[in-house]
């Protein structure tokens, strides 16, 4: 099928009636006749795009993680212009992954119920894998710039540092959704284990 610009927005449609039907009702809730509706369209219009729920359910997850990174990428873009530092940017990131408002929220349940789903399928599990390295290999890179510039101890290790700070996260995450009243403590925890790893001052500010 031609890739137009009405092409992508219908899919874009579709894939965000997915995401609202699971933060509402959970995975089972987002049918192929389900998601017709809650788009506005027809059931013949969501197969002619999708030719199974699976294939519509996939691209749904895809579109999430994209969404999430891009963020991410935002946060960081702005940082930098702003000339903030890489603690400061690296916090602002991470803390997007938190569930502090209602859509984030939404978007852990989606992210969660997709994350079980990729347990017993092979192809949302490249998904996931490959969003985790995505994020971890971002964080890495901060932490990597930051030995560059004296924010970080030049013994630390990107790789490991960016495993620990996502695994961190993501627990929190479960946390802070289970529990909306412990989002304070959790952006506490975050930023002082930041200020362990990144505790200098970047030489560029000198």
């Amino acid at each position: 099928m031609p890739r137009t610009a009405d092409h992508d927005l219908r899919r874009a449609q579709m894939a965000a009636a997915v995401h609202r039907l699971i933060a509402h009702d959970g995975l089972d809730a987002a049918t192929m006749s389900a998601v017709a509706r809650e788009a506005g369209f027809s059931v013949g219009l969501v197969q002619h795009y999708f030719a199974s729920k699976d294939g519509l359910l996939l691209f749904a997850y895809e579109r999430l993680t994209a969404d999430l990174l891009a963020r991410v990428a935002a946060r960081t873009a702005d940082g930098e212009a702003a000339g903030r530092s890489i603690r400061a940017i690296m916090l602002d990131c991470l803390a997007e992954l938190l569930p502090l408002d209602a859509a984030r929220r939404g978007e852990h349940r989606v992210s969660r119920a997709f994350q079980a789903r990729a347990m017993d399928d092979p192809t949302a599990a490249e998904v996931a894998v490959a969003t985790a390295a995505d994020l971890r290999a971002r964080v890495a890179r901060g932490i990597a710039n930051g030995r560059e510039c004296g924010e970080t101890d030049p013994a630390t290790d990107p790789d490991l540092a960016a495993t620990e700070l996502t695994a961190l996260v993501d627990g929190l995450a479960d946390h802070v959704y289970r529990e909306p009243a412990r989002a304070t403590a959790a952006g506490a925890i975050l930023a002082a284990r930041l200020a362990d790893l990144l505790p200098g001052r970047c030489r560029h500010y000198d």
